[in-house]
């Protein structure tokens, strides 16, 4: 099964854009069009878990530790935590090489921070 991905409320939009730009096909929702604004970050996990995207967030304080509560008692499509400090481009080409590199069952419950 394809990579999919769900930007965090946090993520910069830029880089759903510029990921969509090079490769139309991703399927990469954006906070908005998933109602995420203002909702706190188990129920960013659920929802996210649910359409089986892997969560992509700016949020390195919180997030991990949320994901490992999460994961005990649900199963998570995975969540990469993007450094805001690594180049725009870079973090296009890194999500763009996971989704052409590996499959949606090799996320499952992992946790990871770009870049890889």
């Amino acid at each position: 099964m394809n990579v999919r991905y769900q930007a965090d409320a946090d993520l910069n939009q830029v880089i759903v854009t510029g990921v969509l730009r090079q490769e139309p096909t991703i399927d990469f929702q954006t906070a908005f069009a998933a109602g995420l604004k203002g909702i706190k970050d188990p129920e960013v996990l659920a929802i996210a878990a649910q359409q089986g995207r892997i969560l992509v967030s700016h949020d390195r304080k919180t997030m991990p530790s949320e994901f490992a509560e999460f994961i005990i008692n649900n199963q998570s499509a995975g969540v990469l935590i993007v450094s805001r400090k690594l180049a725009i481009e870079v973090v296009i080409e890194e999500l763009l090489m996971i989704w052409s590199a590996s499959s949606a069952e090799e996320w499952v419950d992992r946790i990871a921070k770009l870049p890889l």
